[in-house]
């Protein structure tokens, strides 16, 4: 691996003009691509084969007329009701304007239907679309917004509401591009040098780039979510930056020991770039192992995450060498003047030298505190709620919370996530009167609020209930219901977002143990083959589940629980997003290691070269760990600026990859591991004879191009 990376970078020194050009090309044409021919984004997140997705397959092939996507336009006045005749002249207007729009089938009238509060200062119109929720065109969405400010100017207060996503994520936002200057400003306090500090900055924009580019180009063949291209943006910024940060900090440190500018640059890609291989391949792996629990919208998110980070690392190891090549020795760190003669200088020790010496010399206190604490931290996690935000969770300025807190006041917290219940008929009997006595049994189900006559569709063999339940989407006693209704007669088939969301926990809670051991296995063995050890890789895999409970732990006491809410403005506290737990395993595994890789890498070198253990925690420490401090605060500062996003599931998502990596960087890894490392002195790196024979010699320690440096 080293003698390869070594000659790779010697290549692209020679000709960084040509590497430099051809990277630019290759972002010109994915931006071409991916802004030309972008695909149609989606907020699919159904799992086929679920009971709920199998009732909406069978709604959409049965009664199409039901499966358009819709928009709620709720209607509300603090002044008399909607039906004084000003109010109700706003309303007809705005109405009428709403049909006016061709992909409209249907728009349902307040007063007619009866979909009015009993004080009648509430009430809601539904807008019907002939094609999907996220088939809805940008055009029609802006004819919404217009009609509405018809009963809005007339002083009715009108929100919106449904399926159908009225506003798209900016993928780049004011809180990202403070992400990004903070990160800048690390890197200006880590190197000491302006044009040092660019080039991690710019290369990972590179990455981005091209690999955002190439997402939105696969949205025509794959289902991608809004959620899975922000989720690339963050790892790719954030992998990118840091990658770039692990090799320059590797060719500065060898330019001050008197390498040559180009030839530095070739043993930085061979050494450093070594450890971003294995880094970036855990991260890639993990993300890509999404696909093991066979969840449709979770495995192409992480594909797409993987292919991001995939781009990041062959940018490190080929772009970033061209342009460290371009800037020969000005990167070369700059030598103090002396005030003393020689023998008088005294030399300043680095802090991770001396932190390193200090977990070291108390090692069994310091682990047991460190332990105590992330166990106290991860208590929260024995009570945690699953499900996926709904309206009830966006900012409380915004159209839809405003909506959803209007009807949760006019008709009860069960309106805004009614199930819809799918009667199937004998085939000898009259639809309507089959569905009309199931009705009857649902209706006699605890927590049942209301429950609508049945809708036949055309060819009368199956009909539409619409059950609204006493309790809100994500409360425990609608969970009971749905497997209540679903009891209560095979002839009832369950759907709906709120049923939907349901089967998705289940199902994900299902998975999530297959997929934490396939990340525990693939951590021993990946781990295993790098370090060539058996005690380094099992102390990594309980630092790595040490994290991530305490990651959990911190989540559900802000999200679910609700405390320092106001400070991370969570707009309603409640369930934690479902695939968060599966999702974050994967990420936080690949970051972990990363930190892992380069810390516990550069002790395994200095042992290699040495033989004294200790001595090797302390100089691994001390030579990478201001490094691997920069890299962590790089990512807290760029995943941190999400969690300032509206979006619920991002700020949740920027949250924990904030806390994970805050936890794991600095408590874990920058503390617990040097203690361990030194209670384990040399028995941290035995490896069974046989075993050594059988493992490849990855050589992430540069062995073969010193020992071919030295005969040359």
């Amino acid at each position: 691996m080293a003698k390869l990376l070594y000659r790779l970078g010697k290549w692209c020194v020679r000709r960084p003009s040509a590497v430099i050009a051809s990277w630019v090309l290759l972002l010109g044409i994915t931006v071409v691509l991916g802004m030309v021919f972008k695909g149609p984004i989606s907020n699919d997140m159904s799992i086929p084969g679920t009971k709920a997705q199998d009732a909406l397959d069978l709604l959409n092939e049965e009664f199409s007329q039901a499966a358009g996507g819709s928009v709620r336009v709720i209607f509300a006045v603090q002044d008399g009701t909607l039906a004084d005749e000003a109010n109700q002249q706003a309303i007809a207007s705005a109405l009428e304007a709403l049909r006016q729009d061709q992909a409209v089938i249907n728009v349902s009238d307040p007063f007619a239907t009866g979909t009015v509060s009993q004080d009648q200062r509430i009430g809601y119109a539904d807008v019907t679309y002939s094609s999907a929720a996220s088939e809805v065109t940008e055009e029609s969405k802006e004819h919404v917004l217009d009609a509405i400010e018809i009963t809005r100017e007339a002083g009715v207060q009108t929100e919106l509401g449904g399926d159908v996503q009225m506003s798209e994520l900016e993928i780049i936002g004011v809180s990202e591009i403070v992400g990004i200057v903070f990160a800048l400003l690390v890197l200006i306090v880590t190197f000491r040098s302006f044009m040092a500090s660019w080039m991690p900055i710019a290369t990972a924009l590179v990455g981005v780039g091209i690999g955002i580019m190439c997402v939105y180009y696969s949205a025509n063949i794959f289902s991608i979510t809004s959620t899975g291209t922000i989720l690339a943006v963050m790892l790719g910024l954030a992998v990118g930056i840091d990658y770039a940060l692990f090799i320059i900090s590797r060719h500065r440190q060898q330019m001050a020991e008197g390498v040559e500018a180009k030839e530095s640059v070739a043993r930085a890609n061979a050494t450093a770039g070594s450890a971003v291989i294995f880094a970036g391949l855990t991260v890639i792996i993990a993300l890509a192992g999404l696909s093991i629990v066979r969840i449709p919208f979770l495995t192409v998110m992480g594909l797409a995450g993987a292919f991001t980070v995939l781009i990041a690392v062959i940018v490190a190891v080929t772009l970033l060498p061209s342009v460290l090549g371009l800037a020969g020795s000005r990167l070369a760190p700059k030598q103090k003047k002396l005030k003393r003669k020689p023998a008088e200088k005294k030399t300043q020790t680095p802090f991770a030298y001396k932190w390193a010496r200090f977990a070291s010399r108390y090692p069994i206190p310091v682990a047991l505190v460190v332990i105590a604490l992330l166990v106290v931290v991860a208590l929260p996690m024995r009570h945690m709620e699953l499900g996926l935000p709904d309206n009830g969770s966006k900012p409380v300025y915004s159209t839809e919370r405003k909506g959803y807190d209007l009807l949760s006041q006019g008709f009860g917290p069960g309106f805004n996530g009614p199930l819809v219940v799918v009667v199937k008929g004998s085939g000898t009997g009259d639809i309507t009167e089959e569905a009309t006595a199931e009705a009857a049994k649902v209706q006699q189900l605890a927590g049942v609020a209301f429950v609508s006559s049945p809708i036949p569709n055309q060819t009368g063999d199956i009909a539409l209930l619409s059950v609204v339940p006493l309790t809100g989407p994500n409360d425990k006693a609608t969970q009971q219901l749905v497997h209540d209704i679903r009891a209560a007669s095979d002839k009832l088939m369950v759907t709906g977002a709120t049923a939907l969301n349901i089967d998705i926990s289940e199902r994900l809670n299902d998975a999530f143990p297959i997929f934490a051991t396939a990340i525990v296995v693939l951590a021993f063995v990946l781990l295993t083959l790098v370090f060539r050890s058996i005690l380094v890789p099992l102390k990594a895999i309980v630092g790595f589940l040490l994290s991530i409970f305490a990651t959990m732990g911190a989540v559900v006491s802000i999200f679910q629980d609700g405390h320092l809410a106001d400070v991370f403005d969570v707009a309603n506290p409640g369930v934690i997003l479902c695939f968060l737990p599966i999702l974050l395993t994967g990420l936080l595994f690949g970051l972990a290691m990363d930190y892992e890789v380069f810390l516990v890498s550069r002790m395994r070198e200095e042992f290699t070269h040495k033989g004294r253990a200790k001595e090797a925690v302390y100089d691994g420490m001390g030579l990478s760990g201001r490094v691997v401090t920069a890299a962590g605060l790089i990512m807290i500062f760029v995943f941190g600026s999400f969690i300032f996003v509206d979006d619920p599931m991002i700020k949740v998502m920027g949250f924990s990859l904030t806390a994970g990596v805050l936890i794991d960087a600095f408590l874990v890894r920058m503390t617990l591991v040097p203690a361990v490392m030194a209670l384990l002195g040399r028995s941290a790196w035995y490896l069974p004879k046989g075993l050594a024979k059988i493992l490849p010699n990855v050589d992430i320690e540069g062995d073969s191009i010193k020992k071919e440096l030295e005969q040359a």
